[in-house]
């Protein structure tokens, strides 16, 4: 079926291409270029030696405005999974094989403020849809310049680039009693500047006991100081509740997919999260060829959790900054800029583990204090050569740190493990063969320390002789523009060699545990294309965009022996063979619009044995909607739409190597959602 409408799209591709060819450059509309500031290049997409995913406003408000996986989904070589509203884990090329829930294994900045803690975790759900307006995801290690992490790095900006002083307030109402507010308020002006904004969520989810509710809040400001420098200020508070219903056997799954785990509601079984977060960002010009961005911040999360095991509480506070040099020099047609700086991050956590007594903590069992800290030093030379050469360098040295002292045992000795002189190359070559094709070829190295809750999970046995991953990159890719800008076609190949790959275990209690599975050997293919539709001039339609994206991994253990079984030539659970997601976006002059949007998934292995697999799946869904201009200052967006509009059961964000059989956390049904979005805007 797969392979019938990989075809069927890609004749529609061909044949919009061939009826186009003859229109006039008059009724030519190009792609808007994007602009990506991944590795420091500060250059348009197709011109980035590298693979690199950008999502930006038109693309998140194609869904429902209440969460960044969907938009995420159509991007190849990432993937979301919700288990349950409000639980989030992000696949960036295999990375969730180690993450039972949330996000690891790669790094995350919010504004350039580290968003991803000293521990190696990142508390995604704390930011709502309305925190982001755009993204940048770097596939592969990208420790040469943001430190560790073997699946890569998310740059969030929630900046728009042209900002207005001015009121938006929204609100949808959607399926299972979903409810999302939002208001923000921008004053001042271009050179001071505020931002204040509240979105409220809840939803009572598709399963039982899977009752959410999210608010945030934020402040934003930025002060231009001089013609040189300026200073920026983000905060953000978060509180979030969800409750989680547990993983389902395969006949609970088939017999009551809406269902949870028995004793979910007697032991109220959820996660209560409060996050805080401020950062301080001084950018400096200092001379016309040097300039500095340095940033402080501070944070602190508290996070409760009665499990079906025990009833966890942890506090976690941290700090840290990042400073970042930029040199440019042009020497005879040739331009050099050379980019260095550091990265410092330190947490004093502390967790507690109790039995869980109907939703309350009783008899304490451990209370451990953990110290954790890493640091980076970074350095990077970029060449532009003239005949359309680019040379990209780089290289980091990373040091992390991990102590953990169990209070609750007299007279223990703290464990302490380091993980140091790790070294994290990067080498990328770059030629326009024609001008609007560019050839790259990469090599990087990747480490990634065990995060806290890997060295002390679950189980809360201590588990520091657990190893770092180290693996190797080798990745070959091609971008392209063509038909005056209208079509732009990306395609990359990788071969990442991992070794010590982290993987995730769980006990007989279904307790998480984590172990180093020997050497993975993970090959890849990521490609992508959107053509611009042209109408005339004077049409109806005003814009159409065809877009299709592909992800074929071939990921497979090469080496790894858990006492008598071998897992060897086993393909890594928790990753696709093959997904495909294709959409149509339409907007006309009057202002109605319409985004249509299919997905695939090809069946996933959810143990490392390959003995259990979940099922295919496709999905449908749409948005369509009005913007219009109601009065002078004020512009609306009314919308409504469907998610899974043909209600296909599916599990989304599986548990894998699951005790007990519980491998399914089911997907909600066919879903509909409605709003209204109101902007005001004052003169500048």
């Amino acid at each position: 079926m797969k392979h019938i409408l990989l075809i069927l799209l890609t004749s529609l591709l061909v044949n919009g291409l061939h009826a186009q060819q003859t229109a006039s450059d008059d009724t030519a509309k190009a792609l808007q270029p994007v602009i990506v500031k991944a590795y420091e290049q500060n250059r348009q997409l197709k011109e980035v030696s590298g693979a690199i995913n950008f999502i930006g406003k038109s693309q998140l408000e194609r869904f429902n405005n209440t969460s960044l996986l969907p938009a995420l989904n159509t991007t190849p070589g990432v993937h979301m999974e919700e288990r349950s509203p409000g639980s989030f884990r992000l696949n960036v090329r295999g990375s969730t094989i180690r993450s039972p829930f949330g996000v690891r294994n790669v790094k995350v900045y919010w504004n350039g403020i580290p968003f991803t803690d000293p521990g190696g975790s990142t508390y995604l759900n704390q930011l709502s849809y309305y925190n982001v307006n755009s993204i940048e995801v770097i596939k592969g290690p990208a420790g040469s310049l943001y430190g560790a992490g073997t699946g890569g790095a998310v740059l969030i900006n929630s900046q728009p680039d042209q900002w207005t002083k001015g009121v938006d307030v929204g609100y949808l109402y959607g399926s299972y009693n979903l409810h999302n507010l939002h208001a923000q308020v921008r004053v001042g002006s271009e050179e001071n500047r505020n931002t204040f904004g509240y979105t409220h969520q809840t939803s009572d989810g598709y399963r039982d006991h899977t009752n959410m509710r999210r608010d945030v809040a934020t402040w934003e400001t930025r002060l231009k100081i001089n013609n040189r420098q300026t200073l920026q200020a983000s905060v953000l508070y978060g509180d979030l509740y969800y409750e989680t219903p547990g993983g389902l056997t395969l006949t609970e799954y088939n017999n009551n997919p809406r269902g949870a785990r028995p004793n979910a509601d007697a032991l109220q079984t959820a996660i209560y999260q409060k996050t805080f977060l401020a950062g301080l960002t001084h950018t400096y010009q200092l001379t016309d060829r040097l300039d500095n961005s340095s940033v402080v911040y501070g944070a602190f999360s508290l996070i409760r959790n009665p499990t079906f095991r025990n009833y966890e509480k942890r506090s976690e506070p941290h700090f840290g900054g990042r400073t970042l040099f930029n040199w440019l020099h042009d020497l005879n047609g040739t331009q050099l800029k050379v980019s260095w700086g550091a990265e410092a991050q330190r947490g004093f956590f502390n967790t507690k583990t109790f039995q869980n007594k109907q939703g309350r903590p009783d008899t304490l069992l451990t209370d451990d204090d953990i110290d954790s800290w890493i640091y980076s030093l970074f350095t990077q030379a970029s060449l532009r050569f003239p005949g359309d050469w680019n040379v990209d360098a780089g290289i980091s040295f990373n040091k992390s740190s991990i102590t953990i002292t169990r209070l609750s045992v007299p007279s223990f000795v703290p464990v302490k493990r380091t993980y140091s002189n790790e070294w994290a190359p990067r080498l990328a070559v770059s030629k326009k063969i024609i001008p609007e094709l560019l050839l790259y070829a990469s090599v990087a190295k990747g480490f990634s320390p065990p995060t806290t809750q890997e060295v002390l999970p679950s189980t809360s046995v201590i588990s520091t002789g657990l190893n770092a991953e180290q693996g190797v990159n080798y990745e070959a890719g091609i971008k392209s523009s063509w038909l005056q800008q209208r079509l732009y076609v990306e395609v990359n190949a990788f071969i990442y060699r991992l070794q010590n790959a982290i993987v995730l275990r769980r006990d007989s209690s279904n307790a998480d545990y984590f172990v180093n599975a020997g050497s993975t050997k993970q090959r890849g293919i990521e490609s992508q294309a959107y053509y611009q539709l042209i109408p005339g001039r004077k049409g109806f339609i005003s814009n159409a965009r065809l877009w299709v994206s592909h992800t074929y991994s071939h990921f497979r253990y090469k080496d790894f022996k858990q006492g008598a079984t071998d897992f060897s030539r086993k393909q890594l659970p928790s990753v696709a063979p093959h997904t495909l997601t294709a959409g149509l976006d339409v907007s006309t002059r009057p202002g109605l619009y319409a985004n249509l949007t299919w997905y695939y998934s090809d069946p996933i292995a959810l143990n490392d044995a390959n003995t259990v697999i979940a099922s295919s799946y496709q999905l449908s869904g749409g948005r369509i909607g009005w913007r219009t201009r109601l009065c002078k200052g004020i512009a609306a967006d009314i919308f409504a739409g469907a998610d899974n509009l043909f209600d296909v059961r599916y599990s989304l964000g599986n548990d894998i190597n699951a005790a007990a059989n519980r491998y399914y956390n089911t997907a909600a049904g066919a879903n509909y959602f409605g709003g209204i979005n109101l902007q005001f805007i004052t003169a500048r």
